[in-house]
């Protein structure tokens, strides 16, 4: 028997696939600087996790649509940041703005068809989790940013929530 796979994998933004809040803790706008590093405002160079562009690689070769999410006020600042890092190739779907999580989640299913229970989503905010949970999406908590090894033991989450479902 084959393995499940969702069909969307969504992640949040701040403290999952970057070390910060886009909205407190640095400074936009951001641009590449003359060492083709991304800085912020104050020359401040912004980095993403390590493992976190060749997660997003892997994951869109291998035909898994993804989504951005995330509940910034920043967004201006957050997309531009998708941009230098050269990540808004990855996302088929991008709902950035202030508001829950599960307004994110209605929009993302509304446009894309795909169903909540053939979704998993990356998320350090418990609270986020809780909610999005709730909807029936796979939820897994980032204590400490996106790494290849929350990936592998997420989708193996996924499997197993596809397999109790019946």
């Amino acid at each position: 028997m084959e393995t499940a796979v969702p069909k969307l994998v969504a992640f949040d933004l701040d403290y999952t696939l970057w070390p910060f809040w886009v909205d407190t803790h640095v400074n936009p706008p951001f641009r590449m600087n003359k060492n083709s590093q991304v800085v912020d405002s104050a020359n401040r160079v912004i980095s993403l996790y390590p493992d976190v562009l060749n997660i997003l690689r892997d994951l869109k070769r291998d035909g898994f649509q993804l989504a951005a999410v995330s509940r910034t006020g920043e967004k201006q600042g957050a997309n531009q940041l998708l941009s230098l890092f050269e990540m808004e190739q990855y996302f088929s779907y991008k709902q950035i703005y202030p508001g829950s999580k599960v307004t994110h989640f209605q929009r993302i299913r509304d446009s894309s068809g795909i169903k909540y229970q053939h979704m998993i989503f990356f998320d350090d905010e418990q609270r986020n989790i809780t909610d999005v949970s709730q909807l029936g999406v796979t939820c897994i908590l980032v204590p400490n940013g996106m790494t290849q090894k929350i990936l592998e033991d997420g989708m193996r989450r996924f499997a197993q929530d596809q397999k109790s479902r019946g």
